[in-house]
């Protein structure tokens, strides 16, 4: 689901990549927002609190949101400069990436103890969160093509509306294609929604903790496109044998 790219890539790739990386910005997203009182997987509402604080001339805050803006910027920045470094068509150019967004979600997860709820930690926690997300929605764009994004729901809400218009006059042919983006689509918002609800629920009795379950979510989606060649073609090994003794039984 991560290593298939252009031509290599099916819409079976794009949903499991969906699923899983949607209910992790889902997850942090609600996770986020409670422990932190932050959005933590988008930039939009930052836009409207950074007019707003710089309108009433509190500099101090204008300063903390226009850093988040620009460690979600930074982030995005720096996975699209990591996968074109390794080479975009290279196995395993998504590694990395990843492993810094699970590096983050390990670092807010241990050292949530140490949130004070004071503006300093409130800057650290949330930038390093928006900062992963950055990295993950551009890893995810780049790796799908631009027709897969997780952190944020507004496009994939935008596009949905958009191709249920167009399947009231379409031919056959194009609702073929229509139904199939529409399925897309719903699996992110379906998905996103679950790690929300998911993230909210455990948070309440997990605390900071709770971010280990997206962490634990990366590793699996991370080990599962590594070994998951290796795991069938040991299968297959094992089923050969099988199939030649059953086949020269008598």
């Amino acid at each position: 689901m991560l290593r298939h790219v252009g031509t290599k890539r099916t819409y079976r790739h794009n949903v499991k990549l969906a699923s899983w990386l949607g209910m992790t910005a889902g997850f942090i997203n609600a996770a986020g927002f409670l422990s932190l009182a932050v959005l933590t997987t988008n930039v939009t509402g930052h836009a409207a609190l950074f007019a707003e604080r710089v309108a009433l001339r509190d500099w101090k805050n204008a300063r903390v949101i226009a850093l988040w803006m620009f460690l979600f910027l930074a982030g995005a920045f720096i996975s699209s400069l990591i996968v074109s470094w390794i080479g975009r068509n290279q196995r395993y150019s998504y590694v990395i990436p990843i492993l810094i967004e699970m590096a983050i979600l390990l670092g807010v997860a241990l050292g949530g103890y140490q949130y004070d709820h004071s503006l300093v930690s409130k800057e650290l926690f949330a930038g390093s969160l928006l900062f992963a997300m950055g990295l993950q929605n551009s890893l995810v764009s780049i790796i799908s093509g631009s027709v897969v994004r997780t952190t944020h729901l507004t496009g994939t809400f935008t596009d949905l509306g958009i191709e249920l218009a167009q399947m009231i006059n379409s031919s056959v042919e194009d609702r073929i294609v229509l139904k199939s983006k529409i399925k897309l689509h719903l699996a992110v918002i379906f998905f996103f929604m679950c790690g929300a609800l998911g993230g909210a629920y455990l948070f309440r009795h997990l605390h900071f903790h709770a971010f280990f379950i997206p962490l634990i979510i990366l590793f699996f989606t991370l080990m599962y496109d590594v070994y998951r060649l290796r795991i069938k073609r040991y299968y297959w090994k094992l089923q050969k044998p099988l199939k030649k003794s059953i086949h020269n039984t008598p």
